[in-house]
This record gives C-alpha cells, structure tokens and sequence, in this order.
C-alpha cells in the first residue's frame, strides 16, 4: 500500500517536562500514523527558557513565518522557574495565538472511565462537554498601560476588547462544534452581562443573530459565576459552552479537575482556515523535570485533536480508545506525578502499543 497524506508537523517540546511529554505524545502519534497509512514530517524547534536565558530571544518573527507554512504546531509545556512570568507566555505563546490568528481555544472537557472526579456521584455520562474560548481578543491583547506608576495615585487600565468580527467567528465555530457533537445540540453564552453590559451585550446578540442560521440548536446564557456553580453541581447540563478569552481561561481550570486534573486536560488554540496548536493545558511542571514522572496523557490526547484537525479522524479516535483501555484497565493507578506505577516513556509506548493494535 502506498503512503497516504504527508503532514508538516512542527514540534515544541518546551521546558521543564515538556520534552518528555512530547517524546511520548510522538510515539503514539507515530504508531497511528505507522497504523493509518499517513506521515508526519516533523521539524522540532527549541524556543523556551533556556533559548531565552542564553540568547535573550523567545520568538523571532522569522519563526513566525516558518510556522505559517506547517500544518500543525505540536507544543510541550512553556514556563522556566529562572525567567520572570509573562516574557515566555507573552512571548512565545500569545505571539503564535495572535501571529498565527488562532482565534479558537477548544477545550474538551471528557471524563474517562476509570479516572477519579473530585465531584460526588459524577462519571463519565455526566462530564462530557466542551469549552469554546475565544482566543485573541479580550483583555490578553495587551492593551493598557500606567499613570503615575509607583506613586499612591497609581492607576493601571486593561482594556477588555470585543469586536464583532471576533466574537462572530468564534460563535459561529461554537453553534457548528454543538451541530457536529450532535449530543444535547445546546450552546451555552457564557458571560456577565448583569455589569459587563457592553461587551456582555455584543455576545448576546451576536450569539441570537447567528442563531437564526441554526434553528436545531438551542441557545443558553449563563452568568459566568454560575456557570462555575453547574460545572460543579450539574455536568451533565453542558454540551458547548462558548465565552470570552479570560472567562474561558479560568473555567477551563475548574473543568479541568472535574475530569480529573492537569494530566489528562487537552487543548487546542485552532485556526480553522491556517495553522494550529495543539497542548496539554498544564504548565512545564520544573520540580519534575526529567524525572519520567509525569502523566503524559493529556500530551497524547492533544496529538489527537491534532489528527481530527487534520482530518485523520479515525486515527484520532483510536487514540481515544487507546487512552480509555489504558485508564479502564487500572494500567495507570494514579494521574498524579511519580503515582502512575510506570513513568511517563512507558505510559507513551503501552498506549502507543494499543493503537497499533485495538
């Protein structure tokens, strides 16, 4: 048989545990491409904290355009204990969000059988949505500034930015995910239009006017506080949430540890008409940094949102059933760091191991 499709993959391993999380991520992606009759051309660059400490550097623009001609960027972790916060994250990684204009931070919120939920009488049935953020715009564009900085009459302004083309696109994707899910066909405007009058106005009726385009769809609005609340209470309310940039980041938090925590919480920051990013949504974890301690599945689950952004969708769901074997079968005792009962090369390849084979 000859080889199908051929995808130019860019690799980030990044700090901390980032590389090794990476390692195992491409072993498994390498096994459903091995198994699905694709390639992967991969090209692993080296921006992070240690680039940035020895050269001062964290993304040149001439990356950016390298980055323009892949398919996909597949991305570690990011964050170095010996850099000051906000130079990586603004530097490597809301650059390439907003040089690339990946406008979509999808989050699919899933919990696996077999994985423990902090929230009482909760499984699988009942934790089984997906977050939609909007990813450029808000108050990350770095809009602001100060007066009189570091006297007693101070003040220091954000400026939280909405523009419709913005929040339309982003909605639009969201009414589409919540058509293709075909669960509950349900979207959740997740805002705090009761004092956020403005911008909460904007995503209200941006989000009743697309709407007329998706009459099987049902929509919702939700305060963002007590969205917070359901997500505890009632899971099972969800199907496709959509909402700001910041509401998305600190949402996407607490849905993370009702499926289970960081190790197993995926993400993708899409442009559905350029290139993408793939991501586990922890941090780079440096305590653990080359220890072959830490859970690799949320890096595996990430590589397959890659492949069903690409349009390998059934090798991205054959990874699924790998991670679902893997966590229902008690191979893994525990998500936590040093607790799995194997290390996180061996976690790669026994997951890689039932791609190949399930």
């Amino acid at each position: 048989m000859g080889k199908g499709k051929t995808y130019k993959v860019g690799v980030i391993p990044g700090d901390g545990v980032g590389p090794e999380i990476i390692s195992a991520g491409m072993e498994v992606l390498k096994a459903a491409a091995d198994r699905f009759n694709f390639q992967l051309d991969t090209v692993y660059y080296d921006f992070g904290g240690d680039r940035y400490l020895k050269t001062g550097e964290t993304l040149p623009d001439s990356a950016i355009e390298e980055f323009k001609k892949l398919d996909v960027i597949y991305l570690g972790a990011i964050g170095h204990p010996d850099v000051k916060p906000g130079i990586l994250e603004k530097g490597i990684l809301l650059k390439i969000r907003f040089e690339l204009d990946q406008y979509i931070n999808l989050r699919p919120v899933k919990l696996y059988p077999g994985v423990w939920t902090p929230l009482k009488d909760k499984g699988p049935e009942h934790i089984d949505y997906v977050v939609v953020r909007e990813n450029t715009e808000g108050a990350y564009c770095g809009i602001g500034g100060f007066f009189k900085k570091g006297t007693m009459d101070e003040i220091a302004t954000q400026l939280d930015i909405n523009t419709r083309k913005g929040v339309e696109r982003c909605v639009r994707y969201a009414f589409e995910l919540a058509r293709k899910r075909n669960k509950n066909k349900t979207l959740t405007c997740v805002d705090k239009a009761n004092v956020l009058t403005f911008s909460g106005d904007l995503w209200r009726r941006t989000c009743q006017e697309v709407q007329k385009e998706y009459a099987d769809i049902k929509l919702d609005f939700a305060f963002v506080d007590a969205t917070c609340m359901w997500m505890v209470k009632n899971p099972e309310w969800f199907d496709v949430i959509v909402t700001n940039n910041m509401f998305g980041d600190i949402i996407t938090d607490l849905a993370a540890i009702t499926q289970g925590g960081l190790g197993v919480a995926a993400g993708g920051n899409i442009n559905p008409e350029g290139v993408s990013m793939f991501e586990p949504i922890h941090g780079s974890a440096p305590k653990y940094t080359g220890k072959n301690v830490i859970c690799p599945i949320a890096t595996i689950a990430a590589g397959a949102m890659m492949l069903d952004t690409l349009g390998e969708t059934l090798a991205a769901e054959t990874i699924e059933k790998a991670i679902c074997k893997t966590l229902s079968e008690g191979y893994i005792k525990s998500l936590e760091a040093g607790k799995m009962g194997m290390g996180t090369a061996e976690v790669g390849a026994l997951i890689a191991g039932f791609v190949s084979s399930i």
